[in-house]
């Protein structure tokens, strides 16, 4: 009986089909298994360095430069298991108020709440007087004034988890003790609010950044309430919190948060973040920049004088390298101090940290006589976390009293850049 050749060629095909396929299948299999194995090293050992980073920045000890000359005194102020961040104080009568958030972490959530407390010794012992919760949003960045007699909150709202707030709110107290609801500022919507300046009682001045970045403006208002935009004080560079003090002469000098990178910088930061600093002349309608200070990008600023001259008080990032995702400036995986600068024409010249770790920053100050005595936040200073973990931890708000002429006496010292 004859067989269909084609058909015997169809039977052939197959099985050589079959046959190399099992050849090709048991040559390929070490291969397989080799590759899956260096794989496997690779991520462990991925995985290990992961591990020995992460514990390395978590367990190493703090290393903040913090000189007992200047800085004579810190004590807690608050401190539990939420994240307190975000302070302001001033005085007004015979009493500080600060003012601060609490929250369970950095970023933004709806269970944010602003709390004003009072003093009456100087920061020893505090009586909380108010509290703030909008239903639905976060609310951060407090800033208090005291206005026509009566005391101003300025706050900050924000839906975004990532903190980008899009509205200034304030409230207003005759007595410290009663307040009214938060409401919108009229006329300036997306207008971010810092904190207000006056030289004569009469005429206030503030500056704001806008809610998208990249733009800082200088405003005025007689009653707290109605404000007017008098100037660009800045544009450009992912321009963010923005203060201004006046200098002796009556001129002004603001300094800006210059992010510049705006995709990467919450994460790796920018080489070319700084810290600028301009100046204006009265009636303070148009700036010229000076110079941008790579000492730091001082994020959270707060700007005093004593003896004619300004300081700044701010978040400071020590390990600064500009070489790569670790040390650019703002690099959420770098180390951060809150540190107190001299604010100069020609730049900043940094003079000492406060005890601080990991997320930290967002003073307020009183000046009185020959101390200061400020708040800020930080995390727990037994180790030097990096500014990511920090956001993720509890906080505390301190307060540190700080001596203004051994300050002065070690800026005397140092140059600015």
């Amino acid at each position: 009986m004859s067989v269909d050749p084609c058909r015997r060629d169809s039977v052939n095909i197959a099985e050589n089909t079959v046959k190399y396929a099992i050849i090709f299948k048991l040559e390929k299999k070490p291969v397989m298994k080799k590759t899956l194995k260096w794989m496997g090293i690779t991520l462990g050992v991925l995985l290990l360095f992961l591990v020995l980073l992460f514990g390395y920045w978590f367990l190493r000890p703090n290393q903040a430069q913090v000189n007992p000359e200047i800085v004579a005194q810190t004590w807690d102020v608050v401190k539990d298991d939420a994240h307190n961040s975000n302070t302001d104080m001033i005085e007004w009568g015979d009493a500080y108020y600060l003012a601060y958030v609490s929250s369970p972490f950095h970023f933004g959530n709806d269970e944010s709440v602003m709390h004003v407390t009072r003093t009456y010794d100087q920061g020893q012992t505090w009586e909380e007087v108010a509290t703030f919760n909008p239903p639905g949003e976060d609310i951060r960045d407090p800033k208090l004034a005291v206005i026509d007699d009566q005391l101003f909150l300025y706050a900050l709202k924000n839906t975004d988890f990532l903190a980008e707030p899009y509205l200034t709110v304030y409230a207003v107290s005759e007595d410290g003790e009663t307040w009214s609801d938060f409401e919108d500022i009229p006329g300036l919507d997306g207008w971010l609010f810092w904190r207000p300046i006056t030289q004569d009682g009469e005429t206030f001045y503030n500056s704001a950044y806008w809610y998208e970045h990249g733009k800082a403006v200088l405003l005025k208002s007689t009653d707290g309430v109605n404000w007017e935009i008098v100037a660009t004080i800045s544009q450009g560079e992912r321009n963010d919190e923005t203060e201004i003090e006046f200098l002796p002469d009556g001129r002004m000098i603001a300094t800006a948060r210059m992010e510049y990178g705006a995709a990467t910088d919450g994460i790796f930061g920018d080489t070319q973040g700084a810290t600028l600093i301009a100046v204006a002349e009265p009636p303070y309608d148009a700036w010229t920049e000076l110079l941008q200070s790579k000492v730091t990008r001082l994020d959270g600023p707060y700007l005093f004088t004593y003896n004619d001259r300004v300081y700044a008080v701010g978040r400071y990032q020590p390990d600064l390298g500009h070489s790569g995702p670790l040390t650019a400036q703002g690099s959420a995986l770098s180390r951060k101090r809150t540190a107190l600068f001299e604010v100069r024409e020609d730049g900043l010249a940094y003079l000492t940290d406060l005890p601080s770790s990991g997320d930290t920053s967002y003073v307020g100050l009183v000046v009185d006589g020959d101390a200061a005595y400020l708040t800020y936040y930080t995390s727990p200073t037994n180790h030097d976390y990096p500014w990511f973990m920090g956001m993720l931890l509890p906080t505390a708000v301190e307060m540190a009293k700080i001596d203004l002429p051994a300050l002065e006496a070690l800026a005397d010292q140092i140059s600015a850049r």
